[in-house]
């Protein structure tokens, strides 16, 4: 059946498809072998102890560093505060006028700007306990409290010219 020509080239397959199996074993065995020794090489660049010491000197920079960030935003919060204690200050004599104003008008005219005062007070009241229950937090936090501290600030002022705006 088989002819010893045919069986010749059969065997001849077989071990030539042996010989690239091993072949691209090798390769890979070899670019593994050479990975493995590279990354021992560099991971061999400095000892314990100047690892240990840039360590150091990395958390005293950081340290250093978040003093200054602290001591920056306890700047930027002194001064948030004075800003916004005075604009409270402002809002209150406003509202001072704006109850002389409601002394002047209508009866009917009277109870409406009265229950407005009342609650312009109260707001201002608010922001006055906001401001004052601030703690200090982190830079989110903080973001976070002086948009909205001031998105409310500004809705009080704008509150306050609209409300005798129209019957000036």
């Amino acid at each position: 059946m088989f002819t010893r020509a045919s069986l010749t080239i059969n065997i001849d397959k077989l071990t030539n498809q042996s010989r690239r199996r091993s072949m691209k074993t090798n390769i890979f065995a070899i670019a593994v072998m050479g990975i493995m020794a590279g990354t021992i090489i560099t991971g061999c660049d400095k000892t314990p102890e100047q690892k240990l010491e840039a360590n150091k000197e990395s958390i005293g920079q950081a340290k250093l560093d978040s003093t200054e960030v602290r001591a920056e935003r306890a700047k930027e919060w002194q001064a948030f505060k004075a800003e916004s204690e005075l604009q409270i200050a402002a809002n209150d004599k406003r509202i001072d006028a704006y109850k002389e104003k409601m002394e002047k008008a209508g009866p009917k005219a009277k109870a409406q700007y009265k229950k407005d005062v009342a609650a312009l007070k109260q707001k201002n009241h608010e922001l006055k306990e906001k401001l004052e229950d601030y703690k200090d937090g982190d830079q989110t936090k903080w973001q976070e409290f002086k948009t909205n501290f001031r998105a409310d600030m500004d809705a009080v002022g704008k509150t306050m010219k609209d409300l005798f705006k129209d019957k000036d």
